[in-house]
């Protein structure tokens, strides 16, 4: 198939990559909340902030909802092209349109147009991306990150450690596939590599990007930390105390009821 023959099918998955990207759930589930989380912690429309701000269970939904809409756009422009290649090679035109999805949704999250081009960082939509791309690599890292947070805290870094390697995986991957294998490497190989490790790389330059102020303060030493740890006691705290307003209020009733008596009983 000529690049010529499919360069308008993956302009429109760019296009519509992107518009999906713009669907920010954080900014939504906060409204929903009465809140806008803009305006909230550190005005991040992300998973960190939302939790800091409404608490573990809502920070975890956006996660995975965040993820979800990197996974999606990846996962249905790797089936539009199926097992077609471009004509005269073996290169597949699937992985093209693969990051090309990719790209444009975190280009989307990060930079929506629906909301002044001030959107999320992209980290959890990036790993969705990778999930389907190169899972079992975006699976590790995205562990070891969680890990990483949970021990020191700083969930920018950690952040880094789970889209980084794999995009640099990635690269080398195919590499090692569609390149490294030519005796004598053709033009269009050498674009095709060029082309697939730009779009793998600008996904992770968009998030570092989106993580500038982050790096200056972790430069600085004044990044905001992520206690994971302390938002779970306060999670345990508030369903000990739940109970216990529970049964208080019978309690409460019935002193009311019997002051209520008693002031009856004076009045006459």
């Amino acid at each position: 198939m000529a690049l010529s023959e499919c360069w308008w099918i993956l302009a429109i998955v760019a296009v519509a990559s992107y518009l999906f990207g713009n669907i920010n759930t954080a900014i939504i589930i906060s409204k929903l909340l009465k809140k806008d989380i803009r305006t909230q912690g550190s005005g991040n429309p992300g998973t960190m902030n939302m939790s800091r701000v409404f608490g573990l269970k809502i920070g975890a939904l956006v996660l995975l909802l965040d993820i979800l809409k990197g996974v999606l756009p990846t996962l249905i422009a790797g089936f539009i092209f199926g097992d077609k290649t471009f004509e005269g090679t073996s290169l597949p035109i699937t992985l093209i349109c693969r990051y090309t999805a990719g790209f444009f949704v975190i280009l989307g999250h990060i930079f929506p147009v629906f909301y002044k081009f001030k959107g999320g960082k992209g980290i959890a939509s990036t790993i969705g991306v990778f999930l389907v791309a190169e899972w079992y690599v975006a699976l590790i890292f995205g562990v070891v990150a969680l890990a990483f947070i949970f021990i020191t805290r700083i969930g920018s870094m950690g952040s880094f450690l789970a889209t980084t390697p794999p995009a640099i995986y990635a690269c080398i991957d195919i590499y090692n596939t569609y390149y490294k294998p030519q005796t004598e490497v053709a033009n269009q190989h050498l674009a095709y590599f060029i082309v697939v490790d730009l779009l793998i790389l600008g996904i992770v330059f968009l998030t570092w990007f989106a993580h500038r102020q982050n790096i200056e303060r972790l430069l600085s030493g004044d990044e905001h930390p992520t206690n994971w740890l302390q938002m779970i006691k306060d999670l345990k705290l508030k369903r000990k105390i739940k109970p216990a307003e529970q049964n208080a209020e019978p309690t409460d009733k019935a002193s009311s009821a019997d002051k209520t008596d008693g002031d009856k009983g004076g009045n006459s």
